[in-house]
């Protein structure tokens, strides 16, 4: 089929409809991480690199147990496409009691790991400040995974407006005790970066009261929820939610690990290095977010086809996310590029801090459209429930490819923190090629 503009466009209204909310959704979360950033990086180079080395161990277990909720939107958008409601109702509570679980889990393993930073090979004036922290990110997981479980349901059912709005609220809220607290305004105490923690963990409780309280005046929604017990989990539900979610959340770890331990491998470059990484790191957190959004929206679209079976639409709308992201990575690339040395600027005096953090933003900015495309192809094959092919490719790309090459290159060729970065580039093509000739392989057994 020949592409057409008109052909494509009702395509692309539909799934902007849906994805904008949560790209803004998404964007709000990675603005509040650089105003933590930006805040943090006037106490100073070791602050800032402590909270590189916190967020980069913190990041891989949170995002394996929001993982696993993320599996809850294509089997409930497929079900909402199907008019199963009974079904809608135990997705939503298992969903909830899972999340729960899940919460009390990984607060617990996630402060057991807080006893092992000294032994991870960082500065020890890094991990003094990094360590109180991580423990206070450690409880915040239990709140923000109980929202997550609502928001994915909701997703699923094609309504993304409210998370954004509750996220905006929370990232509000985080702004201003971050000022407090960070600072010790307004009659606070003074807590540097351990304030900074303590603002995120009140800003992530706020966020599920804000749901419930919604839900209960939300009729037609409150009738998914309404009778709510822990006594009542259908552990058949459960299973199936893991066997969605826990491929998903492999695959997002693997990825989000390779990030990770590449930051804990530039660490061993020194402290400027990390502090680099830091900001090379949430800018390109930041512009990720537009095509993560663009990828869960495209994950609803993909279901609600599929429920349908509207096999046609199912392409369709696959195709046209992967027309946004292409033009979402070109402008978020170009402009990482050219604004490389300007953004590390605001966000540190330290020249070598400067030198570094501009190198990294120029290859951010080169692998964008890789990251793009990897991302979309994951949220098409997520739509039609083909995850498990997802985790062993993404074993492949991030962890035979991109960290060993990511080692060879900083330690070996002696590139330092470009070389880890330019592992990425290889690694991140690897992933969007391979789910690229898979959901391919999917369109041609639906003969569209």
């Amino acid at each position: 089929m020949s592409y057409s503009f008109q052909t494509y466009l009702p395509y692309y209204k539909r799934n902007l409809k849906v994805a904008l909310p949560i790209v803004l959704s998404q964007l709000g979360g990675g603005i509040v991480q650089l105003v933590d950033l930006f805040m943090v990086s006037r106490l100073g180079t070791i602050p800032l690199a402590a909270v590189s080395f916190a967020s980069a161990t913190f990041i891989i277990g949170f995002v394996f147990s929001t993982g696993i909720l993320i599996g809850m939107t294509p089997l409930v958008g497929k079900a909402y496409a199907g008019g199963e409601q009974s079904r809608l109702s135990g997705l939503l509570q298992n969903g909830m009691s899972l999340s729960i679980m899940l919460g009390v889990v990984t607060s617990l393993v996630m402060f057991s790991l807080s006893f092992l930073m000294p032994y991870m090979g960082q500065d020890p004036a890094v991990v003094e400040f990094a360590r109180p922290y991580f423990i206070i990110l450690s409880f915040s997981v239990f709140p923000v995974l109980i929202f997550t479980s609502v928001k994915q349901f909701l997703e699923g059912i094609g309504n993304t407006s409210i998370a954004m709005a509750i996220t905006i609220i929370s990232n509000l809220l985080n702004i201003l005790f971050n000022y407090l607290l960070i600072y010790g305004k307004g009659g606070f105490p003074e807590m540097g970066v351990l304030g900074a923690g303590i603002a995120t963990l009140i800003a992530r409780c706020a966020m599920p009261l804000m749901y419930i309280i919604y839900l209960r005046f939300k009729v037609n929604w409150w009738q998914y929820f309404k009778g709510y017990s822990l006594r009542q989990i259908d552990w058949q539900v459960i299973m199936e939610l893991l066997k969605i979610g826990f491929p998903i959340a492999a695959h997002i770890l693997l990825e989000v690990s390779a990030f990770a331990l590449s930051g804990i491998m530039v660490g061993w470059l020194g402290a400027a290095p990390l502090a680099g990484n830091q900001i090379a790191q949430n800018f390109s957190h930041l512009t990720f977010m537009i095509v993560l959004g663009i990828a869960s929206a495209t994950t609803v679209r993909v279901s609600h086809q599929l429920g349908a079976e509207n096999f046609k639409g199912l392409k369709m709308a696959a195709i046209a996310s992967i027309h946004l992201c292409l033009l979402a990575n070109l402008i978020t690339g170009s402009m990482l590029i050219g604004f490389s040395r300007i953004i590390a600027t605001a966000f540190s005096a330290d020249p070598e801090v400067i030198a570094i953090g501009s190198q990294l933003l120029i290859m951010a900015g080169i692998f964008q459209l890789s990251d793009g495309m990897q991302a979309v192809g994951a949220g098409i094959l997520r739509g039609l429930q083909d995850v498990k092919i997802v985790m062993i490719y993404a074993f492949i790309a991030y962890i035979c490819i991109n960290l060993p090459l990511g080692y060879f290159l900083a330690f070996t060729c002696g590139m330092g923190a470009v070389g880890v970065w330019t592992a990425f580039i290889f690694g991140l093509s690897v992933a969007a090629i391979l789910f690229r000739l898979r959901y391919l392989k999917h369109f041609k057994q639906m003969d569209v």
